[in-house]
């Protein structure tokens, strides 16, 4: 049950945005086990000016870093989390053809019961 949120500067066109949809998606299933259909993603788009990015912990990033965070259930292992951080840079890479260096990932565990799906239940719990 991950839930998705990518941040970018403004101004790509649509099929990036679907291209960093569709290989985050893959990347979570292929890693994480992700269910079938299992899409809850949002990305923000920001002008220049509401988007600032640095070359801390030794990364050259380019104005074209984004910043992606994934809210998961607490239950994935250090094992699942690098092997979806390696793979989501690798998919982005190919397409839309990010740089390495200009994906920034970052996973929230929260416990299952944390976590309502709909009708206001806590399906998880």
């Amino acid at each position: 049950m991950p839930l998705v949120h990518i941040s970018l500067r403004a101004g790509k066109p649509e099929t990036y945005r679907r291209a960093i949809f569709d290989n985050l998606y893959r990347a979570m299933r292929e890693t994480l086990d992700v269910p079938e259909d299992d899409q809850f993603m949002t990305i923000s788009e920001h002008d220049a000016a509401n988007f600032r990015h640095g070359n801390a912990y030794g990364v050259a990033r380019s104005s074209d870093v984004i910043y992606i965070q994934i809210s998961v259930f607490n239950s994935r292992t250090v094992e699942q989390k690098k092997a979806l951080f390696g793979r989501i840079a690798k998919l982005l890479g190919e397409n839309p053809g990010i740089r390495p260096e200009d994906v920034f990932v970052n996973i929230i565990d929260a416990p299952k019961e944390n976590w309502s799906v709909g009708y206001g239940l806590a399906q998880f719990a």
